[in-house]
């Protein structure tokens, strides 16, 4: 009974965390129309989630702090690569399509296999190979276009936006391949370092991002209460949907962690047609099909076990 009701809260835990995921671009698109720049809104929702998780986890944080120098520079690497992603991932889907910047991050299992093959010695399998050729031909559908009347062109990212969603998409796999070889730190220490990883990130990105929509970084005294309600609403649904979707990987196998993330996918599509009207073309439908295709055979490169 234990167990069970542990699965059910693993499997409500990646559900919420790709559902705040596939709709988090919305009220960062709203700050961005208010003038408030991606990293802006970034700096000041992490330290909102860094100052209200630090305050509710105090205790733990301080009877735990020694652990943060048993690996001291996985933990700087963490905040770093992690921060990045974070970032990038947010200013992607502010200034970009949705749906071909979630596609594009979703390229992160092949560069994944690769991180892990060539840092961490982990073989590649045959069913990893056959990953990495579907995911690169997804990506050529979706990027070269080959499907449509217009003429086609390299099979590259075609803005600052998708370029950022790729390169998200390779810090997430750093990311992930970093976490593993960092065994010493629990999850809530590496959450802390990603939080404040961000907020380092922003910090030092603020003087060379802009975005379309004006100002660079604003100070506190330019948000009205009504901002200051929306980026409360982000911080604590970031804090939300990284402690469950921690709790979630940590109770399931891969390839069922997989499957239920790609529910981000159904959220960000549905809300980025309504909310957004973004529609996808037959080219995005079937490189996009091909990637998620990817990303679920990647996972049975995992040999976790029920």
């Amino acid at each position: 009974m234990i167990n069970s009701n542990k699965n059910v809260l693993a499997i409500f835990g990646l559900l919420f965390g790709a559902f705040c995921w596939g709709i988090i671009w919305y009220p960062y698109r709203i700050m961005a129309e208010a003038g408030v720049s991606g990293v802006a809104s970034s700096f000041y929702t992490y330290c909102i989630a860094t100052l209200l998780a630090g305050t509710y986890f105090s205790k733990y944080l301080v009877d735990n702090w020694r652990a943060l120098f048993k690996q001291p520079q996985n933990v700087v690497w963490i905040g770093l690569v992690a921060g990045w992603t974070n970032l990038s991932y947010v200013l992607a889907v502010i200034d970009g399509e949705v749906m071909r910047v979630m596609l594009l991050f979703y390229l992160s299992p092949l560069w994944t296999l690769l991180l892990a093959r060539f840092w961490l010695q982990e073989p590649i399998t045959k069913i990893g190979f056959m990953s990495i050729i579907i995911a690169l031909v997804g990506a050529y559908i979706m990027l070269a276009g080959p499907f449509s009347e217009v003429e086609s062109r390299l099979p590259i990212p075609r803005n600052s936006a998708e370029w950022l969603a790729l390169s998200a998409g390779i810090g997430f796999s750093l990311t992930n391949v970093i976490t593993r070889k960092s065994s010493q730190l629990s999850l809530l220490q590496k959450s802390f370092a990603v939080w404040v990883g961000v907020i380092v990130v922003a910090t030092l990105s603020a003087p060379f991002l802009v975005n379309d929509y004006g100002q660079n970084f604003v100070t506190p005294s330019f948000f009205s209460l009504n901002n200051w309600l929306i980026m409360l609403v982000i911080a604590l649904s970031l804090i939300a949907a990284t402690m469950l979707v921690q709790f979630g990987v940590t109770q399931l196998t891969a390839v069922r962690a997989s499957v239920l993330f790609l529910f981000e996918l159904v959220v960000a599509a549905i809300a980025s047609y309504y909310l957004a009207h973004e529609a996808m073309t037959l080219n995005e439908w079937m490189g996009g099909l091909l990637i998620i295709a990817a990303a679920l055979t990647a996972a049975l490169n995992h040999k976790d076990k029920d």
